[in-house]
C-alpha cells in the first residue's frame, strides 16, 4: 500500500498581540486510508477568517481554542480522492472545516457535498459560503428593507462587500468605509455602493457625516471601536446595529473601553443585534439559492484575493487581519 503524506499548518505558539510567522509551523504527516464510512479529500482552497484569531487565545469562547502543536481548522473546499461512504464518490466537491492541510480522511458526516460547484469552487468559501451567509443573516435579523440608509464598515472585506451589495439589492442607500483609495474606488465603481470613504484619512465621524448628512438607519459593524462610536452618533431614532465583528480589537493585548457615547442607545431607542452565523446554518440552502441567482444575473459581484500555496497561509491570515485583501481572502492549495 502506498503511504499518503500531507502537509498541515500547526499552531506553534499563542500570539501576543498581532500574530507573527513564528506562531505557525508546517508539518508533514501520514494520512491513513479512509475506513468504512469515510472519505479521503484533497483540499483545493482554504479560508482564512478573522474569528480564527480569537481561537488562537487560550480562552473559552463560542468555539474551542486551537491547541499548540495541533493543526489549525477552518473552512475548506476540496475534491474527494477516495470514498468508502455511500452518497459520496471520487471527484465530488465537498466543503469541510478541515482547512490548513492538503489532504485528510474524515467521516462522511464531517463534509458536505456541493451540489453545483460551478467553475469556481472557492465561491463556496466566500459569497456562497459562510461569508455570504453571514452578510445575509445579519441583514435579515434587523429587517433591512427598501429605503433604509445602511452604513457598512470594513466594506471591502469578505462579509462587508457582500452585505453592502445585498442591501443595495433590497433598495437601500449604502455607504461604506474601507482602508485605501483603491478599496473606496472598488466599492463605488465595481460593487455599486452609493458612497464610501477611506477611514485612514482620519476623523471617521466627519467622513461619515459627509456621505450620510441626514444620518443612518442601519449600521453593519465588522470593525467595532471608533467606527462603532461614529455610527452611534450618526444613527437615527430607532436605528438598528448589526454586531457582526470587531476586527479592530482582535489583536489588543488589553481590553479597550467601550464607545464613549453608548448611552445614545437609550435616547435614540436603538436595537443592537449580535449573532453567530453557525446558529443559522439551517438557512444556508435558501441563501445559496438566492445568492447564486444574483451571481448568474450579474447583480452580485464577487471579489477574491487569492494566495497560492499552503505554506503561505499564515501570511495570508496576517495580511487579512491587516486589511490587505479586497473581498474574500482565499488560499489556493492546488
Amino acid at each position: 500500500m502506498v503511504q499518503i503524506t500531507s502537509r498541515e499548518i500547526r499552531l506553534a505558539s499563542r500570539p501576543s498581540g498581532w500574530p507573527q510567522a513564528g506562531n505557525f509551523a508546517v508539518a508533514q504527516v501520514d494520512v491513513p486510508p479512509p475506513a468504512d464510512g469515510q472519505v479521503l479529500v484533497r483540499n483545493l482552497f482554504m479560508s482564512v477568517d478573522p474569528y480564527m484569531r480569537g481561537r488562537m487565545n487560550d480562552v473559552k469562547s463560542y468555539t474551542p481554542p486551537f491547541q499548540i502543536g495541533q493543526p489549525l481548522e477552518g473552512g475548506a473546499v476540496g475534491e474527494v480522492v477516495e470514498s468508502r461512504a455511500p452518497g459520496l464518490s471520487s471527484g465530488d466537491i465537498v466543503t469541510s472545516m478541515r482547512g490548513w492541510r492538503e489532504l485528510f480522511a474524515a467521516d462522511a458526516r464531517d463534509v458536505r457535498r456541493v451540489e453545483q460547484p460551478g467553475p469556481r469552487p472557492s465561491l463556496h468559501l466566500g459569497v456562497l459560503g459562510m461569508t455570504g451567509l453571514t452578510a445575509w443573516v445579519g441583514l435579515n435579523l434587523v429587517e433591512v428593507a427598501a429605503g433604509d440608509l445602511v452604513f457598512v464598515s470594513g466594506a471591502a472585506g469578505a462579509v462587508g462587500s457582500v452585505a453592502g451589495q445585498l442591501a443595495k439589492l433590497r433598495g437601500c442607500y449604502v455607504v461604506g468605509s474601507a482602508g485605501s483609495p483603491e478599496k473606496v474606488r472598488v466599492l463605488v465603481e465595481e460593487l455599486g455602493f452609493d458612497a464610501a470613504f477611506d477611514y485612514k484619512n482620519g476623523d471617521i465621524p466627519a467622513q461619515l457625516r459627509a456621505v450620510a448628512p441626514d444620518g443612518i438607519d442601519v449600521y453593519f459593524d465588522n470593525v467595532g471601536g471608533d467606527h462603532l462610536e461614529a455610527a452611534l452618533a450618526a444613527m437615527r431614532v430607532r436605528g438598528r446595529i448589526i454586531a457582526c465583528g470587531a476586527i479592530s480589537r482582535y489583536n489588543d493585548e488589553t481590553p479597550q473601553p467601550g464607545p464613549r457615547n453608548l448611552a445614545l442607545v437609550i435616547g435614540k431607542r436603538l436595537v443592537i443585534k449580535g449573532f453567530i452565523v453557525s446558529d443559522w446554518l439551517g438557512l444556508a440552502p435558501e441563501f445559496v439559492k438566492e445568492a447564486a441567482g444574483y451571481i448568474r444575473d450579474g447583480r452580485l459581484r464577487v471579489k477574491e484575493t487569492v494566495v497560492d500555496g499552503l505554506e503561505r497561509a499564515p501570511q495570508a491570515f496576517i495580511d487579512m487581519l491587516r486589511g490587505e485583501n479586497i473581498g474574500k481572502m482565499i488560499v489556493k492549495l492546488r
